[in-house]
């Protein structure tokens, strides 16, 4: 798709591209705003035709890279890297480099700075490298052994005991180390150590024994990838607010090498996103494309993609979605790092990310509700029925929005049919904009109830022309959280340890405010009514005193010429209800 300025706006793909061209131009087309607003800027467009799906995924790929077009779904790779710097000295050190301007050999580079850190830590750590400002050779001798020479935490090169070409086989041990992983440094150094011993060097095999040792006890702190997997990246994705998050851990010789997130806001399916963003992404690290990729959910037709990177890498390449077993957790914490960064960005919790997206996620929300609505009746033996409406946006209560409803056509105990009044009356609030609060439609509504709430409901927003999803709260006996209802059964979140946790925490926020209303309800009719004992005092009239003064209180310490100029009554009915509302209050009167 080109501009006026036959500048590439789109590039796509299908396998009939007649009916995908004209989809974009039909009048009754129902578009994001990104595609509509490609739509209007759409002047013209050019087609290449291909003998293969894969040839076309192929071109595809290319052609954005080369053109980087405005409404695609861009990689923007925009961060900095870090590296592993050895430096050149006669004895190297090992440091984490933002770039490369000083002298020596770099690993690398490593898109988490973090994951550098901990590289390099565990690497002095393990193989007792100096971490201190010391020259040398220049300093030998010159100093006492500093404080991590005694807790064995450094070599002690400032002695002067250790030769350049022994110091120089323990840094290339440690450039292994960190390449290979802890599997394959262990059996290198396992194989030196027998050729020591059949030496008879029992100190050099001491040493090794040592060192094996401590890669052995660095390894078992690493994420152990399943044996059959050498190298893998483990890729997922949360979404948060209209961002999308995929994280990648990349996983070498058995163990997490690295770690890398990019962040889009596209009105997008998860598949598109995860499309754009695999093909992007290996075909600019075509040398770091692993044996295997583990993604979290399938994309269609897996084989094609299969091809299309091992075309990349010039070696077979695997893509795995597990179901269950080891590689799942992996999948799972790929995500948890995903929800992470998204709650950085959001100012929000991890917990609260993670919630929304697995609540969306067992609901087959097409994204995860970030404004939900949560109903509840409540009443006191078929008298101050009531209805309480919570409002959660982004996994928390937003209670300027919460709304109170007292139920006006329907008077006696029948939750089905206060439920319909309250939702009735919220919709025709909604269209007719008249209040606050009530001119946004939620992603999701939840009824305190079960399938029979959601069946009375569902008709009742559908008859409104809207489409919002609706799910009832199912309570176990003892009134807690058991699962959730739609109108073709129960929904059991168990698994769902976050999304559980919040449904739980919205069910027993409603209930409390529907309950805390009727109270108020029920309290307030039942001064109403002692008002009512008082000759010359109607409904109306005690109405309008408790809506004067709300609360009793207030109502105690009015003055026999506010109760008669609020009520409209005269002097001699004012003292008797002066003395009335005194002793409702425990006071006593004093005319």
């Amino acid at each position: 798709m080109k501009d006026q300025k036959s500048e590439i706006i789109y590039i796509g793909k299908a396998k009939n591209l007649k009916n995908r061209v004209t989809s974009y131009f039909r009048e009754s087309a129902d578009h994001t705003p990104k595609v509509a607003s490609m739509v209007e800027h759409v002047y013209d467009y050019d087609f290449i035709v291909t003998d293969s799906e894969y040839e076309a995924l192929v071109l595809e790929c290319s052609l954005i890279k080369q053109h980087q077009p405005k409404y695609n779904i861009l990689l923007k790779d925009d961060k900095g890297y870090t590296y592993l710097c050895f430096s050149e000295e006669p004895y190297p050190r090992l440091t984490v480099e933002k770039n490369k301007k000083k002298a020596g050999t770099y690993l690398g580079p490593y898109m988490s700075g973090y994951v550098a850190r901990e590289a390099a830590k565990e690497a002095n750590r393990v193989f007792q490298l100096p971490t201190c400002r010391k020259r040398f050779p220049e300093d030998f001798k010159k100093t006492r052994p500093c404080l991590n020479y005694h807790i064995k935490q450094c070599m002690g090169v400032c002695r002067g005991c250790i030769s350049q070409k022994d110091y120089a086989e323990v840094i290339q041990q440690a450039k292994a180390y960190i390449q290979m992983g802890s599997t394959d440094s262990v059996k290198r150094m396992q194989e030196e150590m027998e050729r020591a011993a059949e030496a008879l060097d029992f100190e050099r095999a001491a040493m090794l024994r040592d060192r094996i040792a401590a890669v052995t006890k660095a390894g078992e702190t690493q994420k152990i990838m399943d044996a059959a997997l050498e190298e893998a990246d483990v890729i997922a994705m949360a979404e948060h607010m209209g961002t999308q998050c995929v994280s990648i851990l990349r996983y070498r010789g058995r163990r997490l090498f690295d770690k890398e997130t990019f962040f889009f806001q596209e009105n997008a399916s998860r598949e598109e996103v995860m499309d754009s963003y695999l093909t992007q992404y290996y075909e600019h690290h075509r040398g770091e494309i692993p044996k295997n990729i583990v993604l979290e959910f399938a994309m269609p037709d897996p084989e094609m993609y299969e091809q299309l990177f091992t075309n990349f890498a010039g070696r077979r390449v695997h893509i795995t979605v597990p179901q269950r077993g080891m590689l799942c957790q992996f999948v799972q914490l790929s995500r948890n790092n995903a929800n992470e960064e998204l709650a950085i960005r959001f100012n929000r919790t991890g917990r609260e990310v993670q919630a929304l997206e697995e609540l969306g996620a067992v609901l087959g929300l097409p994204q995860p509700p970030q404004y939900i609505e949560a109903y509840d009746i409540s009443n006191l033996s078929s008298t101050s029925m009531v209805c309480g409406m919570v409002v959660f946006e982004n996994g928390r209560p937003l209670k300027k929005a919460y709304k109170r409803f007292r139920m006006k056509e329907h008077v006696t105990q029948d939750d089905y049919a206060c439920m319909k009044e309250a939702l009735t009356r919220r919709l025709k609030h909604y269209l007719a904009q008249d209040e606050e609060g009530f001119s946004r439609l939620p992603d999701l509504i939840l009824l305190d109830g079960g399938q029979g709430h959601v069946n009375t409901i569902a008709p009742v927003i559908s008859g409104f022309g809207l489409h919002i999803p609706v799910f009832g709260m199912v309570k176990d006996q003892k009134h807690r959280t058991r699962a959730i209802s739609s109108a073709g059964g129960e929904i059991s979140l168990s698994a769902n340890r976050s999304a559980f946790h919040l449904l739980t925490q919205i069910q027993d926020e409603v209930h409390r405010y529907s309950v805390a209303y009727m109270h108020s309800i029920h309290v307030k009719s039942s001064y109403q009514m002692e008002l009512t004992k008082v000759r010359g005092i109607g409904e109306k009239k005690a109405q309008k005193l408790l809506l004067r003064f709300k609360t009793l209180v207030n109502l105690k310490q009015a003055t026999l010429e506010e109760l008669e100029t609020t009520a409209g009554i005269n002097r001699t009915t004012a003292e008797e209800l002066y003395g009335v509302i005194q002793e409702m209050t425990g006071g006593n009167s004093t005319g």
